[in-house]
């Protein structure tokens, strides 16, 4: 991989820990590039996750298929944003959440193989990572929150907000979806704002 390929990663980088030049070049020398067309999966139901992916270019979007086989979309990842089945990655057991490219999608791939290995030659990766499950957690519960507070109405008004650039890439069965709502019933909520 070369290093204008890693770019986009290492201004993330950037953003939250400083890398030397070597550190750098080691990183770049470890970590993987590649292209998913729209459609492809990064992880399957039921596979073992083997990699966390940041995305360069491109949206994917994270579900799972009940039983009577309804898809429950979780979260959206687009640009700068990080996506993987992480109970799977981090217990290399097998995944209960698809990760499907909505667009063509380019992403960089830390293999789970070689993650420990990385954290020992560049702590600072650990302190990374760390900070970005924090912050995954903290999205976490407050989403669980809004799920039991907010109306539908309401909710996706705060996901407007809060994902601007999103919803205008994403078919509006997944933001639905995202919602815990039908599509009917978001088109009726879109009306209403509509006319207020």
């Amino acid at each position: 991989m070369t290093r204008d390929q890693a770019k986009p990663l290492l201004n993330y980088i950037s953003n939250h820990v400083n890398l030397s030049d070597s550190e750098e070049d080691e990183l770049i020398a470890i970590i993987n590039y590649r292209k998913y067309l729209k459609g492809q999966y990064l992880v399957q139901q039921g596979d073992i996750c083997k990699h966390s992916s940041f995305i360069i270019s491109g949206c994917a979007r994270t579900f799972f298929v009940d039983d009577k086989g309804q898809e429950h979309t979780i979260m959206f990842a687009i640009e700068d944003w990080w996506t993987s089945d992480i109970g799977s990655l981090i217990t290399q057991s097998p995944a209960d959440y698809n990760v499907q490219c909505i667009e063509d999608t380019e992403v960089i791939q830390f293999p789970y193989d070689i993650q420990e290995a990385l954290y020992l030659k560049i702590p600072k990766l650990e302190r990374l990572f760390r900070k970005m499950l924090e912050r995954a957690f903290v999205a976490s519960q407050k989403r669980i929150v809004r799920s039991f507070s907010l109306t539908a109405k309401e909710q996706y008004i705060h996901f407007k907000k809060q994902y601007p650039k999103i919803e205008q890439r994403i078919p509006q069965y997944m933001v639905a979806s995202y919602l815990g709502i039908t599509k009917e019933f978001l088109s009726k909520i879109k009306s209403q704002l509509a006319t207020e």
